[in-house]
């Protein structure tokens, strides 16, 4: 199963992505991305707090310290959606190989499903959305679509040591509100999602 879960409103949806401090603290102070934020660079934002846990073993990881929860626009969301493509060619989406090759070379956004993951961080038996955010996209990202950005390592911090307590419970109780996330059918199955 391949939905969308993230914690959202009506008009926003919440991603998470993991820096090194001289980026992280500045954008979370600021509310922004710092001039060191590589625009040029694939970014690549998770609406599963638990999947970017496990991406940076809950902020642990090197240059993975700060851990972001950013809020932006449900349209710019919408928009990366509409503008991505699989980053690997799936029959049955694409015509053949060279129709997905054409279409990854074009889009500015790119999305990979991955399994979601527990609080202990194993794998679930279904599918999390990551959105990899490139040229365009990745400027209107920093630009545009952000509303807000929060240091959430506290938070990570926080839940990794009632995990590793082994009070799990407790541990859920502080975890984002995520739910699925309401996407138009059009936009999901080109990417391979459930409608």
């Amino acid at each position: 199963m391949r939905e969308i879960r993230a914690l959202h409103t009506d008009t926003t949806v919440t991603v998470y992505q993991a820096y090194a401090p001289a980026i992280g603290v500045p954008a979370a102070r600021d509310g922004r991305f710092p001039a060191a934020w590589k625009r040029d660079r694939m970014t690549w934002i998770k609406p599963s707090f638990l999947w970017m846990m496990y991406r940076c073993g809950w902020g642990t990881k090197q240059d993975q310290e700060t851990v972001l929860a950013v809020e932006i626009t449900r349209d710019g969301f919408d928009w990366a959606l509409r503008n991505a493509c699989l980053s690997h060619y799936a029959p049955g989406v694409h015509a053949d190989r060279a129709d997905w090759k054409r279409r990854l070379r074009q889009a500015p956004a790119r999305v990979q499903w991955d399994p979601e993951r527990d609080v202990r961080l194993n794998p679930l038996p279904y599918r999390s959305l990551q959105l990899g955010l490139a040229g365009e996209a990745a400027g209107r990202y920093a630009d545009e679509w952000t509303v807000s950005i929060t240091d959430v390592t506290p938070l990570a911090h926080a839940i990794h040591a009632l995990v590793r307590a082994g009070n799990t419970d407790a541990a859920e109780r502080l975890l984002p509100q995520e739910r699925v996330c309401p996407v138009a059918a059009e936009l999901l199955a080109p990417l391979g999602g459930a409608a």
